[in-house]
């Protein structure tokens, strides 16, 4: 099943066992990707979303809730934050399994292999060889000092 389909299953058993926290989370992952349709039709485009595409607005979605929860964090709001991290927990149900740091370690590893990768001049071809082969799978905010390591040494 795609990550769509599954989606709109996930929303509609929150609705029949009356799940509000859930079903919220789940219109609002609705509601990104249908903005993100329309944004795609302007022009000559079709407004189809890849899998990839879909990947990578969850992920931008986790990544803002981790903002808001820090915040919220440090200014006091502790229910906010706990809402928060409630949200990034339905959202990473639909994204794939994040890499450990030894596979991510590998990861690098076989990326700067295939590339032939030599100096810091191709961080930039590895992090998008990361992206390609790992998008939804590797915090790339954290990957990239580490990239940025192993191409100085």
């Amino acid at each position: 099943m795609d990550l769509r389909a599954t989606l709109q299953a996930a929303t509609k058993d929150a609705m029949k066992a009356k799940d509000s926290a859930r079903l919220s989370t789940l219109r609002l992952i609705g509601a990104a990707i249908k903005d993100r349709e329309i944004a795609a039709r302007v022009g000559d485009g079709d407004g189809t979303l890849s899998e990839a595409d879909l990947i990578a607005i969850l992920s931008k979605m986790v990544k803002q809730r981790q903002e808001s929860a820090k915040a919220y964090e440090e200014g006091g709001r502790l229910e906010l934050a706990e809402k928060e991290e409630a949200e990034i927990g339905i959202i990473q149900e639909f994204l794939p399994r994040q890499l450990s740091g030894a596979e991510t370690d590998a990861a690098i590893d076989a990326a700067i292999a295939a590339l032939g990768a030599t100096g810091i001049r191709d961080m930039g071809r590895v992090m998008a060889e990361l992206r390609d082969r790992h998008a939804g799978q590797m915090d790339f905010g954290a990957v990239g000092p580490m990239v940025k390591a192993r191409l100085l040494n």
